[in-house]
């Protein structure tokens, strides 16, 4: 068994060489208080079509469409937010995506579906289990 290292040396390096797979997970954000109870989840990757909330920085409060994700630099786009550039284009900003929480989620996806719903299971399980655990303890009294 491979033991993970714990030097933040280590972990920045992992962070640099990781693999788009991975990459992609990494590109995760919490779920909004709403999404959280709907879904049975606290945090899912960000995909392109989700909308976001963005918690910090200059665009505290904006609330817009992810419209492209950058693994290879882990941020993303969101649309309306912009800057001018000294030529007078404009462009989007990138935002690190630990910096917004999920607000509405694409699920155009069929695969993301599956996901959710066997996240879904996976904690009405864990509940069941904890239930039964406390039940005997509390009947024994």
């Amino acid at each position: 068994m491979r033991s993970k290292s714990t030097k933040p040396s280590k972990q920045r390096k992992m962070l640099y060489q990781a693999p788009y797979h991975i990459r992609g997970k990494i590109l995760s954000a919490h779920l909004s208080e709403e999404l959280r109870k709907e879904y049975g989840t606290r945090s899912l990757p960000i995909r392109a079509g989700d909308t976001v909330r963005v918690l910090r920085g200059d665009y505290k409060g904006v609330e817009g469409k992810v419209m492209r994700v950058d693994r290879k630099k882990y941020r993303i786009f969101i649309e309306g937010i912009t800057r001018e550039k000294a030529d007078g284009t404009t462009i989007l900003v990138p935002i690190h995506p630990s910096k917004v929480e999920i607000t509405r989620l694409n699920l155009d996806d069929k695969l993301r579906k599956r996901i959710l719903e066997r996240r879904g299971l996976i904690e009405e399980t864990r509940k069941e289990v904890e239930a039964m655990a406390q039940a005997p303890a509390s009947g024994g009294e």
